[in-house]
Order: C-alpha cells, then structure tokens, then sequence
C-alpha cells in the first residue's frame, strides 16, 4: 500500500536550522497522523488521545501546534487548497489551448482527490455539523469558485468561452468536482478514478468550450494571455 496519500512534502526551509526542522517534522507527524486516522474513521470519532497514539510524540505536543481538532482540520483543508490549485494551475494561469490545459488540471486535480478521499469526505461532512468547519468550508469553496469565475471570464474576454455570467457556472462545476470526488473517493473501496476523469472531462469542456472538443485531446482553441 502506497504511502504517498499521507506524505506531505517538504520545504526549503527544513534543510536551515535543526530547530524549525525538528518542530516543523512534529507538526507534519500530526498532520500525517490525522490523514491516516481519516482514511479509516469518520471525523466524529477523532479525539486527541486517539490521533496521538499513531505518533511517535506526546499527547501535549498536540498544542503545540493545534488549538484543538478543529483547527487540525483546517490546517488539512488549507493544504488540500493548496495542493488542487496547484493542479489546476495550467488551466488557471497557462497560455496555449485551453482545452488540452483542462485535460491536463482536472487529471491532475482527479489524482489529488484520490489521494485524499477519505479527508475530503471528512471535512465535508464535519461541515454540516460544526460551524466552524463550515465556515472553512465555504471559504475553501469560494477560493475555488473565484479562480473559476476569473478564468472563465478570461475566456470570454478572449472569444473562447460564450458569453454568460461565468460565477453560477463556476460554482456548479465546482460543486459537481467535490460531490464526485467525496462520493466516489471517500469511500471504500474507492471507484476507479479513470471514469470519473473521463465524466468531468466531458462536463467541464462541453460546458465551458463546446460539446464538439468534449473527446479531444486538443483543439484549435488559441489562449494567448
């Protein structure tokens, strides 16, 4: 079993001072702990004492770095963000053909939700109930829903998109990616991801460039700026 849905990368900084490394290696064992933790339990049943114990480190370093769960799960949502709209950056701010770009963004942010499932599951249904895990959410929603709308009206400028208000549109496309991705992805076992590529692909390029690019590679589609 792979362990790269749990790994969180590194910084440049780690390398710079054996203190910020060794507390920044801590924060990262707990946040690593809490993925592992949501790959098998729902939110609900966290508690510090159980996330704790699949660490090397003490119950106390909790605070160290959380307030409490809640703020943990913000911190994973904060890098979940992070991490799909680093996929979705070719389409976002490439140039070339929009909807190769695409092609390219949604399969790479499909590969990082698979990854993720189980804490996407997590977080959205955690929303429903806590208020301040619902207010994260929607701020987590919003950021999406902004970098959407601004591409999408960059199309328009641009003549590739048709002309229409691009905000409802970019919020219904972005709710259909994380009901997906926590309905198919959340769960185990996990659907295959390559229909659900498939299936967002053609959404996502029909509505926004026409039904005629839906199964292409490329198109004739021109995105200079």
């Amino acid at each position: 079993m792979s362990e790269n849905r749990f790994n969180l990368g590194t910084s440049a900084g780690d390398i710079q001072d054996p203190v910020v490394l060794k507390s920044e290696r801590t924060r990262k064992a707990i946040l690593t702990a809490a993925l592992k933790f949501l790959w098998t339990r729902p939110y609900r049943v966290m508690t510090v004492n159980g996330l704790m114990a699949l660490t090397e480190v003490s119950r106390s370093a909790f605070y160290q770095y959380f307030k409490d769960l809640q703020e943990l799960m913000v911190s994973l949502l904060g890098m979940l963000e992070k991490e799909i709209l680093g996929a979705a950056s070719p389409w976002i701010l490439g140039t070339g053909d929009p909807v190769a770009l695409a092609r390219e963004s949604l399969t790479e942010a499909i590969n990082v939700s698979y990854q993720r499932g189980p804490f996407f599951k997590a977080i959205a249904d955690a929303a429903v109930t806590d208020d301040r895990l619902e207010s994260a959410w929607l701020v987590f929603v919003k950021h999406f829903d902004d970098a959407v709308t601004e591409r999408i009206r960059g199309d328009q400028e641009l003549g590739l998109i048709a002309a229409f208000d691009p905000r409802p549109v970019a919020h219904s496309l972005n709710m259909l990616n994380a009901y997906t991705f926590t309905s198919t992805f959340g769960r185990h076992p996990r659907s295959d991801s390559e229909p659900v590529r498939q299936a967002l692909i053609r959404i996502w390029v029909s509505t926004l460039y026409g039904p005629q690019w839906a199964e292409s590679e490329h198109s004739s589609l021109i995105r200079n700026h």
